[in-house]
């Protein structure tokens, strides 16, 4: 698995003492460019490359970017790109912008690092964009329930030019943010361990009332409550002890989550009820953009697209090859290693639950949102506007065959 293996050499004494020699980004854009199994010797020596490297020029701007929870490790099983697009950027650029990579939640979490780049704490930041609908309401757009049937779907959606519209520019009017790529999964119910003796969920009925943690998605909640799944609000932080405790019966996210977040070992099935977006996204402050000037500006679009590109191939094979996230399972995936089943519904019960909550069948749950939304949007219908582009493609098609546009140029 990569770095997951690579850094097992490195003691976190070591990789901190690193650290302190070289900086916390040039010790993390070593280890997660890193090919093989690497040394404390072998990382240092990566760690004073990468940094001699980065610090030979001065940079026009030096760019914080906070990253909840990642570290280079967990960006290895889900693959949201936020390393890649820092390296990316920095090499680019030539130098001109520097990016001070700070993940592991320490500067901020998945709820609040969207507030920490609102408020200019943060340059840049990386979260999901359901617990960033917290601070930036405008993200439940993405949220209505079964409005993308596949992941191939939602890379189409975010490649298309149409997101300009219906995403990209709302939110940034009003959010003073610029959205510029995710990661896309779709997600389920990943159930605790007293499921752990239970059959495989075939039925939608098996998980009627059930007490599972939601995010910050006020349009996730809809969708619960319309399904039977008795939303609880915990904080992504507390939900591995909820389900350790067995306070909940589940939690509502998707499955590469649940790997890089040491969840696992807690979790016993992975429901994929495929409900609504599971997004990881990056995005900027547009006032920094702004202050960047035009050639910059076109680095940060090409970065982004760039990275865009390599987390939709890399989060597809590490679905499969890291996560387990496949039927049959791949002998040495996380979710095999500790007893996570995978429960793919068949098409029949999918549509069950999108005629029980999805707004083509419910639309009265959904109005009031669905009026405020279209209103931020200038008069949009977002949900039918991106159900149709989310239908444009074939429905069978593999996410990593969706072809990759640069969505600002139409």
């Amino acid at each position: 698995m990569g770095l997951v293996n690579s850094l097992g050499q490195v003691s976190r004494r070591d990789f901190f003492r690193i650290a302190g020699t070289y900086g916390l980004s040039s010790t993390l854009f070593a280890a997660g460019a890193a090919g093989g199994v690497l040394t404390s010797a072998g990382l240092a020596r990566a760690a004073e490359s990468t940094y001699k490297k980065r610090f030979s020029k001065q940079p026009r701007f030096q760019l914080k970017f906070g990253a909840a929870g990642f570290n280079p490790q967990n960006l290895l099983i889900e693959r949201a790109g936020a390393l890649e697009f820092a390296r990316d950027l920095e090499e680019r650029t030539d130098g001109e912008i520097r990016v001070e990579f700070i993940g592991n939640n320490q500067i901020c979490g998945q709820l609040s690092c969207v507030e920490k780049t609102q408020q200019g704490i943060t340059d840049i930041y990386a979260a999901s964009t359901q617990n960033s609908a917290g601070g930036a309401p405008y993200l439940n757009v993405l949220d209505y329930a079964y409005m993308f049937p596949s992941r191939a779907a939602q890379y189409y959606f975010f490649y298309h030019p149409m997101s300009q519209k219906v995403l990209r520019e709302p939110y940034e009017r009003m959010h003073g943010l610029k959205f510029l790529f995710t990661h896309c999964e779709l997600r389920g119910i990943q159930l605790g361990l007293k499921w752990a003796d239970k059959p495989t969920v075939t039925k939608l009925e098996e998980l009627f009332g059930t007490k599972n943690r939601v995010t910050g998605t006020q349009l996730g909640r809809i969708a619960m409550q319309a399904l039977n799944l008795n939303p609880v609000p915990i904080a992504w932080e507390e939900t591995l002890d909820g389900l350790k405790q067995g306070l909940i019966d589940g939690a509502e996210t998707w499955a590469s989550a649940v790997a890089y977040a040491n969840m696992s070992p807690v979790v016993s099935q992975s429901v994929d009820l495929r409900f609504f977006c599971g997004t990881e996204h990056t995005a900027m402050s547009a006032k920094v953009f702004d202050s960047l000037g035009g050639e910059l500006q076109d680095a940060v679009m090409e970065s982004a697209y760039w990275a865009q590109v390599h987390v939709q191939g890399a989060n597809e094979a590490a679905l499969v090859k890291t996560v387990g996230f496949s039927e049959p399972q791949l002998p040495g995936t996380i979710f095999v290693e500790n007893d996570v089943r995978v429960a793919f519904l068949d098409d029949a019960e999918i549509r069950k639950a999108e005629e029980m909550c999805s707004p083509e069948f419910q639309p009265q749950l959904w109005e009031q949102w669905r009026e405020r939304l279209n209103g931020w949007a200038g008069g949009i219908d977002t949900y039918q506007t991106i159900y149709d582009i989310a239908r444009e493609i074939p429905a069978d098609m593999k996410p990593e065959n969706v072809e990759p546009r640069r969505w600002w140029k139409g």
